[in-house]
């Protein structure tokens, strides 16, 4: 069996939620161990990991970042490999980034090139937010890359085919939490209560004028309620209810102006239904920007030197954290054709593990490129 497929398949079975992952970090490290160790240098941070490659002659340093937690899901594919953790699984490829990232630092531990190469094995994207707080660490300030890259399976593309775009690709997201505190009561008086299922449904409903007239139409946005809790038996009126939800904009100025009309709302529900409101926005993440000139190069490099097929992509209204890095770090992301039947975050999911080695001699060969430049 192909080492990286074994790989993929062994961290396939053991899933973990944001900061919670030990057994993978511990997997990763063993894996590392086993590398030529006179180049390589390993700093633990939280559950992630920071390994430096050091060059023949360095004038730079270029990053490669992967994502390693799961998702709380149940999964239902019926491999052979299938979690081993209940309501655990990589829905979304995070078994698969770390497998390419893996393969692709395994052959320059074995194949010098003159620059340094920093990996970035980064924790809990999928919420809280790995990157931003990696980001500002002593360690990454330590070894800051000058430019960095990541990618991010895409199952609706087959194998062989990369997708990206210059410039926004993914969107600005917020999570969204609102909890509503009335005054509950028997069934029978509702004319004695603030009955907050009522509330919260109306409250539903003028969210989604934000979308509708507060938006331009020639711009994007998305809030989604996915999540909608309250009361406790059938016959009494409910004094609580909690609604659970994601924003998702093209433009940070659109995900401000979202929230100030999120916020005007919840307090005309606070008035209208004489109820207590908080609200919180959780995990938030920024855009993801690929950067135009190092994108443009990438596409460029790709077409010409090698057989994989290059698609130019529109934006998406998926999030990633790691907006975070790109914010501060010119570089760029792309999504890498698995041709699953199921999408991401289903429970289902099944990548063509064939993808594994196309994404690895991909972006090898453009870090040699890269990191051989005079």
């Amino acid at each position: 069996m192909n080492p990286l497929i074994k790989i993929r398949r062994d961290l396939h079975q053991i899933p973990e939620l944001g900061f919670q992952e030990f057994k993978t970090q511990a997997y990763l490290l063993t894996y590392l161990e086993s590398l030529p160790q006179e180049r390589m240098t390993i700093k633990k941070w939280e559950t992630g990991l920071f390994v430096k490659v050091h060059g023949i002659n360095p004038q730079k340093t270029i990053g490669y970042r992967t994502d390693i937690d799961g998702l709380p899901i149940s999964e239902q594919t019926e491999l052979p490999f299938t979690s081993t953790h209940d309501l655990r699984m990589h829905a979304c490829g995070h078994d698969f980034h770390m497998s390419i990232a893996l393969g692709v630092l395994t052959y320059f531990a074995r194949n010098q090139i003159n620059d340094d190469l920093l990996f970035v094995f980064q924790p809990a994207e999928e919420g809280p937010g790995g990157a931003e707080p990696m980001l500002k660490s002593e360690e990454m300030q330590e070894w800051k890359p000058d430019m960095i890259l990541a990618l991010h399976i895409a199952p609706e593309y087959p194998v062989g085919t990369i997708a990206l775009k210059e410039g926004l690709l993914f969107a600005n997201t917020s999570e969204l939490f609102i909890d509503l505190k009335g005054k509950g009561g028997h069934a029978a008086y509702p004319h004695q209560t603030n009955d907050m299922v009522v509330a919260a449904c109306t409250l539903v409903n003028q969210l989604q004028t934000i979308i509708s007239r507060n938006v331009d139409p020639l711009d994007s946005a998305v809030i989604t309620i996915g999540k909608i809790t309250g009361g406790t038996v059938q016959n009494i009126i409910a004094e609580k209810a909690r609604l659970e939800g994601t924003i998702r904009t093209l433009s940070p100025e659109s995900m401000k102006k979202v929230k100030h009309r999120i916020e005007s709302l919840v307090k005309g529900i606070e008035t209208g239904y004489e109820c207590e409101a908080v609200i919180d926005y959780g995990s938030m993440y920024h855009q993801v920007y690929n950067n135009e000139s190092i994108t443009s190069e990438f596409i460029d490099y790709i077409q010409k030197e090698t057989d994989v097929c290059v698609i130019k992509c529109k934006e998406a209204m998926t999030g990633e954290d790691f907006g975070y890095m790109l914010e501060e770090i010119p570089g760029l992301m792309f999504w890498l054709g698995v041709e699953s039947p199921f999408g991401l975050h289903h429970a289902k999911l099944n990548p063509n593990e064939a993808a594994i080695d196309v994404a690895v001699k991909v972006i090898a060969s453009y870090i040699s490129f890269k990191g051989n430049q005079l």
